[in-house]
């Protein structure tokens, strides 16, 4: 166990769990809903992205987001780094759920990312899958997973957005306005 771990296990633990519950008082989600999250262990240390991959710090984050989001009633999708061209990891019954199809590749700390190899590890009966269209997202270190969010992204502002050395930006998404100057809309879409 390095230094980082040692010092601040508990504390980034902690603070995974506070930023999971800020985001979810903010986010407008329904049980079921898919949350992508992407996390760097090297960010949360302090360290350039994708250069500290650290499997303990990626298993204590990684099981405090899943633990609260589970218990919220979300599905999960963690996105796997740029080696795996941002693929993701979450259970085939929430891939089957979305219809999405499984890809053949398991994570490892320096191709995938010490956060996904600990879901691989933790998940039950954990898949990959190249895309999906989720409904809101954590991102931990700037891992930028915008790109497996639905169409209309909208920020989330929470009150403490790091982790250890990692910035976060969390967003949700909401259905599409159409129609003109005209138009109505259901409040509890936005």
């Amino acid at each position: 166990m390095c230094e980082y771990e040692k010092d601040n296990y508990e504390k980034v633990k902690s603070d995974a769990k506070r930023v999971v519950a800020e985001f979810l008082e903010q986010a407008k989600l329904r049980k079921g809903d898919l949350v992508v999250v992407g996390c760097s262990t090297s960010e949360i240390a302090a360290h350039h992205i994708g250069s500290y991959s650290n499997a303990a710090l990626g298993e204590a984050v990684f099981t405090a987001i899943y633990e609260a989001l589970k218990g919220a009633g979300m599905a999960v999708a963690t996105q796997c780094c740029e080696h795996l061209n941002r693929a993701l990891i979450m259970t085939a019954q929430d891939a089957e759920r979305f219809g999405y199809e499984e890809v053949n590749v398991v994570p490892q700390p320096k191709a995938g990312g010490s956060f996904s190899t600990a879901a691989w590890k933790y998940m039950e009966h954990p898949v990959a899958v190249e895309h999906v269209q989720a409904h809101a997202g954590i991102d931990i270190g700037d891992t930028l997973i915008g790109m497996h969010l639905r169409p209309v992204a909208v920020p989330v502002r929470i009150e403490h957005p790091v982790i250890g050395g990692a910035h976060i930006v969390c967003a949700r998404t909401r259905a599409k306005y159409i129609g003109g100057e005209r138009a109505h809309y259901n409040e509890e879409l936005e």
